[in-house]
């Protein structure tokens, strides 16, 4: 799978990513495929950093599905404008990109399949396969790697000074502990609007 992180510190948030791709017991390093699990979004607002944990499919029918709502409703600067963007994105990933929405009998409403984190200039939010939304107030991580990543993470958010210092512990720690996550880093940093 994979390990990436989003952080909040000091007027900064931070998104990164190992670039290992892998399939059963086959391993995609980036030596052989530019294997990027961010990507950029231009909103109303400004830039987004999108992150994805998943399968391979995932990435390009997100992004097209993205790149193909009108401008204007492509909002993700708030808990519920990552909501509403990802309820209209859902028809559209469904009928254009064949989504499989089934994972339960007794799932109580159609899944996107999708962990998703995002970070931009008003945060860091996370987004699960039942649209289930949360802005963090520090940190977070998705993928294989995510109890490692969080662990470190934690251990160095006191002494910490940049959220980039931050992420950077977490995706070390993910990559030499998660079979599924190898470097090199991706790292994409954005100054917040409002410092907490």
């Amino acid at each position: 799978m994979t390990t990436l992180v989003v952080v909040r510190k000091a007027g900064q948030v931070a998104m990164a990513a190992d670039t290992l791709v892998t399939f059963g017991d086959t391993s995609l390093s980036h030596r052989f495929e530019s294997n990027s699990k961010i990507f950029k979004v231009d909103t109303p607002a400004g830039i987004s950093y999108v992150g994805m944990a998943g399968t391979v499919a995932h990435f390009p029918a997100l992004r097209k599905a993205m790149a193909a709502l009108p401008k204007e409703q492509l909002k993700l600067g708030s808990r519920d404008e990552v909501f509403d963007t990802f309820i209209k994105l859902h028809p559209m990933l469904k009928e254009t990109f064949f989504l499989q929405t089934k994972e339960d009998d007794n799932d109580p409403y159609e899944s996107s399949q999708f962990t998703v984190v995002i970070a931009n200039a008003s945060g860091i939010y996370g987004l699960y396969s039942y649209r289930e939304i949360f802005e963090f107030k520090e940190f977070w991580g998705i993928g294989s790697g995510r109890s490692f990543a969080l662990g470190a993470m934690h251990a160095c958010w006191d002494k910490a000074k940049t959220a980039r210092e931050v992420a950077m512990a977490g995706m070390n720690a993910g990559c030499e502990f998660d079979k599924n996550s190898g470097g090199p880093i991706e790292v994409v940093t954005l100054k917040l609007k409002v410092s907490p």
